[in-house]
């Protein structure tokens, strides 16, 4: 791989490392807001689909191993076998199909739209999966508890990685 390609993969990684400290939770829900929609959004947008997935895997694999860069500060098997381990096992698959399907023109517009119908839906289908499974919850308990209260949070940090990715020159 050559110098330029692997130090963007190596910088998104860490940007993701360190967006998941910026998070808050809510009193009703094991899952949290955070900025790490944001930049997972705009890896997808920045890398080839190749460089994408790789970035995501080894995300969840330091994740995996016990480096603290889940959400708040969070690692391990048992936070990727938890309520919100869905929402991550989704990152890898969402975030890599934004990235083969966000076109070849750097396009507002095609990225916001493309980024809001692709990974939304994929992150809330395998993290409400998740979260249904590990708590035994039914899907209308789980809804109001891990997706629609962030919906609107996520569409706002699609569109503002959307933007970025128009205007980053990598």
């Amino acid at each position: 791989m050559e110098a330029r390609r692997l130090t963007k993969m190596a910088l998104l990684t860490a940007l993701l490392c360190i967006s998941a400290y910026i998070s808050f939770p809510l009193p009703f829900s094991p899952a949290m807001v955070t900025a790490l929609t944001l930049v997972a959004t705009l890896t997808g947008l920045l890398l080839q689909p190749k460089d994408a997935f790789i970035v995501f895997i080894i995300y969840v694999l330091l994740g995996a191993v016990g480096l603290p860069v889940f959400v708040g500060g969070t690692a391990g098997l048992g936070k990727l076998l938890g309520p919100t381990g869905g929402f991550i096992f989704s990152w890898p698959i969402a975030y890599t199909l934004l990235s083969v399907f966000k076109g070849s023109k750097k396009s507002f517009f095609s990225y916001a739209w493309r980024s809001l119908v692709i990974t939304i839906p994929v992150v809330y289908l395998f993290g409400v999966a998740g979260f249904m499974i590990v708590t035994k919850t039914e899907l209308w308990a789980a809804l109001p508890v891990v997706m629609f209260p962030f919906i609107p949070g996520d569409i706002v940090k699609c569109l503002v990685a959307s933007w970025l990715a128009t205007k980053i020159k990598i």
